[in-house]
């Protein structure tokens, strides 16, 4: 789905006000099961964690208590939400900026998980390359980047019966896009699978990505022989 390009004044101030349905909204399922689906990734105690488009913090909010070793950045557009991130969670361990992740300075720091909660298809897709070539650069050698969206066939579906639902800028990633703009950049899918969460056919997606040269090839899996293996490999050498 094309989207007319729109001005990034337009994008923050859309987000500003959109600051206080999040407050009334508070955790819910969606969050809830990107937090579960994070941990059963790879996320550990005392990882280091990059969050994009964190809002208010709510997502935020599940992480930082897990993440007692650990530590968070957590990045939004919106200076009014990452004002009320600050005041509802202030925590040692995290960090909010309010910044544009595409141009931030992260001065060499780098991260165990980068985590996208619902976030990319709001990002314009002719930033995406830049997006990726930064968190690629970002992303600790045996790192992994979690995102999570909407089925693009879901948001389409949305476009044309639930209009009034959509945000500013709410665009359909369909998996050639993401390809096209993760491969180029050293990173591939490890995993990408749509399931529910609100409705039964499958309205959301999420993806694992990691750097293409984080794997060892040479390693291979030892495994002890089951008794059928024993048989099936006698029977082998008998017909020989």
């Amino acid at each position: 789905m094309s989207q007319k390009k729109i001005d990034n004044k337009v994008v923050i101030s859309f987000y500003d006000k959109y600051s206080s349905r999040q407050q009334r909204v508070g955790v819910n399922k969606r969050h809830d099961s990107i937090f579960k689906l994070l941990k059963e990734k790879g996320l550990k105690p005392n990882d280091s964690v990059l969050e994009l488009g964190c809002g208010i913090g709510t997502f935020t909010s599940l992480i930082i208590p897990y993440l007692n070793q650990g530590e968070i950045l957590a990045l939004d557009i919106s200076d009014k939400s990452i004002d009320i991130a600050k005041q509802t969670y202030p925590s040692p361990n995290t960090e909010f900026i309010a910044t544009d992740a595409t141009t931030f300075d992260f001065k060499g720091k780098t991260f165990d998980v980068i985590v996208l909660p619902d976030v990319l298809e709001h990002i314009p897709i002719e930033l995406h390359n830049d997006l990726f070539k930064k968190l690629e650069s970002v992303l600790n050698q045996n790192g992994f980047i979690f995102i999570h969206i909407p089925n693009p066939y879901f948001l389409e579906w949305c476009v044309t019966h639930r209009p009034q639902d959509l945000q500013v800028i709410d665009q359909p990633i369909k998996t050639d896009i993401l390809v096209e703009n993760t491969y180029k950049n050293n990173l591939f899918i490890e995993e990408l699978k749509s399931y529910s969460i609100w409705v039964k056919d499958k309205d959301y997606q999420y993806i694992v990505l990691r750097k293409n040269n984080y794997q060892d090839f040479s390693k291979t899996i030892d495994y002890e022989p089951t008794f059928l293996d024993k048989v099936k490999h006698k029977l082998n050498v008998w017909r020989k």
